[in-house]
């Protein structure tokens, strides 16, 4: 599929993996929808900077733990650009907890990472698809985690969250056939933010992967286009992490 002309919606869209795919996007000619939770000032220098490109995009806030801010958002975007083509649900969060600390697992935590991790990404595409079956044509692609592959990651939750991820980008892909795909994007290390502080764990990291390299924002962002505008794939976990799960 084309992305030139298409409306976008990147979840998450402000900062890190999110902003870069917000960037790409519109260099690929797509109008985008910056969604933001907390990020006000990130998204709006997304925007700016997408506008003063040339581009069109515009930040709508909502929580995409919450159904009825998401479906509001949906209406604000067919209202603003008259539908919904494309959707990138990055927004994610996670607990730094040890994985041998069960204890520190607890149910507020489970019940945080779920809400946003698994269950916002269902309330996004449950409130885009119609627009897309509409047109007959719609693309969704979900941001895992290696941490959903390998059972490592920031805390135990948060990698039992992606790999629910994993599935749940099956599971649509099956529910939303033949009209919209439904593909799931998998990171490794990426330095983003949520690296801050760890430059030592990831100069120590990078030498030891297959490409001896810590992938950008824009390494993913750029997969997440391709996968966005090709039609012939659906439900398919893709890697990349400069070879970290070899």
């Amino acid at each position: 599929m084309e992305l030139k002309n298409k409306v976008a919606l990147v979840t998450g869209g402000g900062t890190g993996i999110g902003r870069a795919t917000s960037l790409e996007l519109a260099k690929r000619g797509a109008a985008v929808i910056v969604n933001y939770s907390r990020s006000q000032s990130e998204a709006g220098e997304t925007v700016r900077q997408i506008n003063n490109e040339g581009g069109q995009a515009i930040a709508l806030q909502a929580d995409v733990a919450k159904d009825e801010e998401v479906r509001s958002m949906i209406q604000a975007a067919v209202k603003h650009f008259g539908t919904v083509d494309l959707l990138v649900n990055n927004a994610s969060i996670t607990r730094h907890i040890q994985m041998h600390d069960l204890e520190a697992a607890t149910e507020e935590v489970w019940d945080d990472l779920f809400a946003v991790n698994v269950k916002g990404m269902f309330y996004c595409a449950r409130a885009a698809a119609p627009f897309m079956k509409k047109k007959q044509k719609g693309a969704i692609v979900n941001v895992g985690s290696i941490a959903g592959l390998t059972g490592l990651g920031s805390s135990l939750p948060y990698a039992v969250s992606k790999a629910a991820v994993h599935g749940l980008t099956k599971s649509l892909a099956r529910a939303l056939a033949p009209d919209i795909i439904v593909n799931c994007i998998v990171p490794g290390a990426v330095a983003t933010r949520w690296w801050e502080g760890r430059e030592a764990q990831m100069s120590r990291l990078a030498p030891h992967l297959p490409l001896q390299r810590i992938s950008t924002p824009e390494d993913i962002a750029s997969m997440i286009c391709t996968a966005l505008e090709q039609e012939a794939m659906t439900g398919q976990i893709i890697t990349v992490d400069s070879g970290q799960t070899l």
